[in-house]
């Protein structure tokens, strides 16, 4: 399965963050919106709005942990994760998996000629698991009906 086929199963709206706003209004922003990461834009030049980072759960909690309350004042371009992983739409599922497992990331944006095009979760990828096993088990052999234990 294809990144294109999970994108047509989720929502099209992705809620992005500028580099300029603080902590707090992208902790507000995950809670609001009920995600675990946002995408972090900025304005490049003549490119317009560009996806120059991720911010996640993890940031927020890192952030306070280590600065205290303080941290909800700093910016989310000081914090977020500058070394983005990313997908595109004809990138299979493995591949998606194999980049969050060994990138350590729970999200992944998808860019398309470096627009952006959606968000990958972890959550999607198991649910893609999920129905995969449960079509596999629906179409496996059943078990024989009568077992003869040996005398």
């Amino acid at each position: 399965m294809l990144v294109a086929d999970l994108m047509k199963l989720k929502n099209a709206r992705v809620p992005t963050i500028r580099m300029s706003e603080t902590v707090e209004m992208a902790a507000t922003l995950l809670n609001r919106e009920r995600i675990g990461a946002v995408v972090v834009k900025d304005a490049c030049g003549s490119e317009g709005d560009t996806v120059v980072g991720i911010f996640s759960e993890r940031d927020v909690v890192r952030a306070v942990a280590e600065r205290g309350a303080a941290a909800l004042k700093i910016t989310v371009g000081d914090l977020m994760s500058r070394n983005m992983i990313s997908c595109a739409m004809d990138d299979t599922v493995d591949h998606v998996r194999a980049l969050m497992d060994s990138h350590h990331v729970r999200h992944l944006p998808v860019l398309e000629e470096h627009q952006l095009v959606g968000v990958l979760s972890i959550r999607d990828v198991l649910s893609h698991d999920v129905r995969q096993a449960s079509a596999y088990s629906a179409h496996a052999a059943p078990p024989p009906a009568d077992h003869a234990l040996p005398a």
